[in-house]
């Protein structure tokens, strides 16, 4: 945990009481503020309450004695519309903060010389990935680091902050958008597309959430950019032209001059002028497909911007475990290959899982988002069968509707049985049943996490021990 001192003695209101929300309340207890925690929900409030955390209803205090107000990322700031505590707190001149300004002004409260050197990643697509294939590579070649914030870890449950570590940290657009004080040595952005657009009042309020990665870097840092999209180029260009950060372009598209390219899976280091063949990403089994070259190229210039070796950094990428629902290879029945892409909560997501298989027995659906799967149809081509699951399945089979063959399985446990079966009859060589859904999952799972686990599950129940692992079977 990294105790947060600065508001000692002083009275401090935290909403939202999730992962985030829970670690600011130990964190800011731990350095002595007088927390006062509350969630709208029952659930979440009781779980706080056994966790030790004081709970305490923050629409009935008087809000002029709080010194801040913590708000956990989920909860909305400025679109929609504030929440109406956010409101209260505007109303009253209380600061609104979260948890990774909060760790930012820890950071910015140390000695120089004691600071650690923080590695910032975000993105629409690929981040959670990225995130943890750069912290794999760093301890693998032996430094202290450390992975989370919207990973895994809340930044201030994190261990303790020292000089020689590194914090590897996620950053979604929400956490991005109350950050002030964040210094990131090496910022990491990989693309920008349509998502969450009602939280930022639009595609320019998304774009300037995203670009407060680079907010305070200064020269000798580095910002490493994905040029694949025309949104991340204009933010390299722009950046460039500023001067002062080093600008570590990378692409999985184009073959660069100076940068960081990884063109059908070939890396090569051009960061020198002279392109230098690093290796072959299709010999690591986990990262497939051109997202997945993006994510490595990306890591790879970010692991170079801290002083590591080529070959080093190579190595370990081919040892990355992969990250459970990304594109998780979850084994083999029979010949047919299961995969699990339960992140995948947009079309953009799953798009490119359909993009890193020539055919798949695919499963989707849930609860939609505004898109829906039409974004998807120049990749129709691809999917043997759709499985359609959930509320989204009857749109998503008038979309399919005479461009691709799809049944409304319902539930998932259902779609698993059908593709199975189809796969199974199908013939092919090693045949993909492919669960990446483009939708949230809120109508039959808590999470990604959650509907992921339960594919997972499903998946061991119908194989037994006929269920083996890609790399046993290859």
């Amino acid at each position: 945990m990294i105790p947060i001192t600065e508001y000692a003695g002083r009275d401090v209101a935290v909403f939202g009481l999730g992962r985030t929300g829970l670690a600011a309340a130990k964190a800011l207890r731990a350095g002595k503020a007088r927390v006062h925690a509350w969630d709208d929900n029952e659930d979440t409030r009781a779980r706080a309450e056994a966790a030790g955390i004081p709970l305490s209803d923050l629409n009935k205090r008087d809000w002029q004695s709080f010194a801040a107000l913590v708000l956990s990322p989920g909860i909305p700031y400025r679109f929609p519309q504030p929440h109406r505590l956010v409101r209260l707190a505007q109303m009253t001149n209380v600061p609104v903060v979260g948890d990774m300004e909060l760790f930012a002004r820890a950071v910015q409260s140390l000695p120089e010389r004691a600071r650690p050197k923080i590695v910032g990643i975000t993105g629409t697509n690929g981040k959670s990935t990225t995130t943890a294939l750069i912290g794999h590579i760093l301890k693998e070649c032996g430094m202290d680091a450390r992975v989370g914030g919207n990973i895994g870890t809340g930044v201030l449950d994190m261990a303790s902050l020292h000089a020689n570590a590194v914090y590897v940290l996620e950053l979604s657009s929400y956490q991005l958008d109350l950050v002030k004080s964040l210094h990131c040595d090496v910022s990491v952005m990989l693309n920008i597309s349509p998502d969450h657009l009602d939280r930022h009042g639009g595609m320019k309020g998304y774009i300037d959430a995203k670009r407060r990665i680079f907010l305070n870097q200064q020269p000798g840092d580095t910002a490493v950019i994905a040029v694949d999209d025309t949104i991340t180029q204009t933010l390299a260009m722009d950046l460039a032209t500023r001067g002062g950060v080093r600008v570590s372009q990378v692409s999985s598209e184009f073959a660069l001059g100076r940068g960081i390219s990884a063109v059908d899976g070939k890396l090569y280091d051009s960061l020198a002028g002279n392109a230098v063949r690093v290796g072959d990403l299709t010999d690591a089994p986990t990262l497939p497909g051109r997202h997945n070259f993006q994510n490595a190229a990306a890591a790879y210039a970010a692991c170079r911007a801290l002083g590591l070796e080529p070959g080093r950094i190579f190595a370990a990428i081919q040892t990355f475990p992969g990250l459970a629902h990304r594109m998780e290879q979850l084994g083999e029945i029979d010949g047919v290959r299961f995969v699990n892409d339960s992140k995948a909560t947009n079309a953009q997501a799953a798009e490119q899982a359909l993009k890193a298989y020539s055919k798949v027995y695919w499963i989707a659906g849930g609860v939609p988002k505004a898109e829906g799967i039409g974004p998807l149809s120049p990749h129709f081509n691809r999917i043997a069968k759709a499985y359609l699951i959930g509320d989204a399945a009857e749109a998503f089979s008038r979309t399919l509707e005479g461009k691709a063959s799809y049944e409304l399985s319902g539930t998932l446990e259902q779609a698993v049985s059908d593709a199975y079966e189809d796969a199974r009859a199908s013939g092919e060589e090693n045949p993909i049943v492919l669960l990446s859904p483009a939708c949230a999952s809120f109508d039959q799972y808590k999470d990604f996490e959650a509907r992921g686990e339960a594919f997972r599950h499903i998946v061991q129940d119908l194989g037994g021990n006929a269920l083996v692992s890609v790399r046993e079977s290859a």
